[in-house]
């Protein structure tokens, strides 16, 4: 696919980001590329000249969006670029980089791969989630990584129900509830002792979070299906419901949370020769063949 405009968002006020940044600018404008800066970058690069857009117009605009940060960066870009016909790379400037795969050193080499057709592009899905309050929507977003229901304070339990399909599930007395995606489950879920799923898979995980019976175990379930967390009214205030740990929606006892698959989908791309085992090989300090 050729790219014509390439969108490029970063972290503001971080050294390194600026620096890869630069150095995509230059490479993208010998390319003959249009340049959009998102807006928060544009007076840190001090570069008039380019044009300053938020990210829905970058969305709407550009063929290509490089993110240059850590996971969060990308999670934050995705959640709104994944309305878009946009394909998404990202270069690692954060700590682990699931989502950000190309080395800051790597910039010139893995990104001639990509616009050479030398690529590798995959669609990861969202999960949208929603606040019911007497069978009305009270509040709604969307999640690339995980939706988790949680207290507001620290260590402090809930009861809610599960339903799939308006089918119970079970109830539970514990901390919370992480439902992951695969995109995810390399994240907050497998932390809590969730499964690594493989990208493609069309499925998500629940994983309870410090559940009060050692019974209590992550499921796997249909992604095409709706998961209802449904808060018992017996439950203190301050409870809340997180997308990616970005967005937080208030929850009050009674009320239902509803979590389906997006009809959105994020485009990633990734340089040729990019394996899903070899990120997790080098993320998760796996060990290597013996023989």
């Amino acid at each position: 696919m050729p790219y014509k405009t390439v969108g490029l968002i970063g972290k503001p006020g971080h050294t390194e980001t600026l620096t890869s940044l630069k150095h995509l600018i230059d490479y993208l404008q010998a390319r003959g590329c249009t340049v959009l800066l998102e807006e928060h970058i544009q007076q840190e690069l001090n570069a008039p000249d380019l044009e300053a857009q938020n990210l829905v117009a970058i969305g709407k605009h550009a063929d290509l969006a490089v993110v240059v940060g850590g996971d969060g960066s990308m999670l934050g870009a995705a959640r709104v670029l994944s309305r878009f016909d946009i394909h998404v790379v990202g270069v690692n400037r954060g700590n682990l980089g699931f989502l950000t795969d190309i080395h800051p050193d790597d910039i010139t080499s893995q990104l001639d791969l990509i616009f050479a057709g030398e690529a590798i592009a995959e669609q990861r899905f969202l999960l949208e989630v929603g606040v019911y309050r007497h069978e009305k929507l009270k509040s709604s977003n969307t999640a690339v990584n995980e939706v988790v229901l949680h207290h507001g304070k620290v260590a402090h339990m809930m009861e809610f129900e599960i339903y799939i399909d308006e089918q119970f599930v079970f109830s539970q007395r514990s901390d919370g509830l992480i439902l992951s995606t695969p995109t995810g489950s390399t994240a907050y879920s497998l932390s809590a002792g969730g499964p690594i799923l493989m990208p493609r898979l069309d499925a998500v995980t629940m994983v309870p979070m410090f559940p009060h019976t050692l019974s209590s175990r992550p499921i796997v379930v249909d992604a095409n299906s709706t998961i209802s967390m449904r808060v018992s009214r017996a439950n203190s205030d301050s409870l809340q419901v997180s997308c990616d740990s970005h967005i937080v929606l208030p929850v009050l006892p009674g009320d239902e949370i509803r979590v389906q698959k997006s009809k959105d989908k994020l485009s990633m791309v990734h340089p040729k020769g990019y394996n899903y085992f070899n990120v997790l090989r080098s993320k998760l300090s796996w060990g290597s063949k013996l023989y």
